[in-house]
């Protein structure tokens, strides 16, 4: 892809407050130009910052995970679509899908599916009543969504490669679930490092603590960039 690699790192803003976030923008510069901003921010304050960080000029995942009725999804994505967001996630059930494309037309919103939170796994699959495995559920949730005219997707690392051969040339991978050597976990469940994930066949990665919980955030976040440029030559 024609992207540059400090544009396919997004950084997750999962902070608690505006001011804890506009502090990490702040510090992290130009080294970072695409933020994601998820449900602590946004019920925080997050959509007026967002509106800011478009304005000067930053580009912005708003990872909102719409899942509705259609008509209730379509008019969000509208007016999600005239704040200049780039990405917007919506879970990737058909009729949400539909929705959500209808509702970004005319404007360079682009919709994300989701299709299996990364902190999933097939015994969580199990446990809410779905009868196939963590593959086999996005795989039938990827080719919808292709069919449906949707612009991407959100999906682990490790499925990055398998989803190639189901999706449109022109969607876009873009993988959470991200951990540099030698990082923590956390609560993920189907994680890989930056290179790897690049290599698997993911456009944009995004990574939140191990960049905002780091001693230098601005370091930690050049180091990833550095990941992804060696990964993508």
């Amino acid at each position: 892809m024609s992207v540059n690699a400090r544009e396919r790192l997004i950084v997750a803003l999962d902070l608690p407050t505006v001011k804890a976030a506009e502090d990490m923008v702040m510090r992290l510069g130009d080294t970072v130009s695409f933020y994601k901003i998820g449900y602590q921010l946004a019920f925080a304050g997050g959509l007026p910052f967002a509106a800011g960080l478009i304005a000067a000029g930053k580009q912005v995942f708003l990872d909102l995970k719409l899942h509705d009725i259609g008509n209730t999804v379509q008019k969000g994505v509208e007016a999600v679509a005239q704040m200049g967001a780039t990405f917007l996630t919506v879970h990737a059930y058909p009729q949400t899908m539909k929705a959500a494309v209808e509702g970004k037309q005319g404007s360079t919103l682009r919709i994300l599916g989701v299709t299996v939170l990364t902190s999933y796994d097939d015994s969580d699959l199990a446990a809410a009543g779905f009868d196939m495995t963590v593959g086999e559920l996005v795989a039938a949730r990827a080719a919808q969504a292709r069919d449906m005219g949707v612009d991407g997707l959100v999906c682990s690392p490790e499925e990055a490669t398998n989803l190639r051969g189901v999706i449109a040339p022109s969607m876009v991978l873009v993988t959470p679930g991200i951990r540099p050597a030698g990082s923590a976990t956390g609560d993920q469940k189907r994680i890989m490092t930056p290179a790897k994930a690049i290599q698997a066949g993911a456009d944009y990665l995004v990574v939140g603590r191990p960049v905002v919980e780091a001693r230098d955030p601005k370091a930690a976040a050049d180091q990833i960039v550095g990941e992804i440029e060696q990964a993508s030559a």
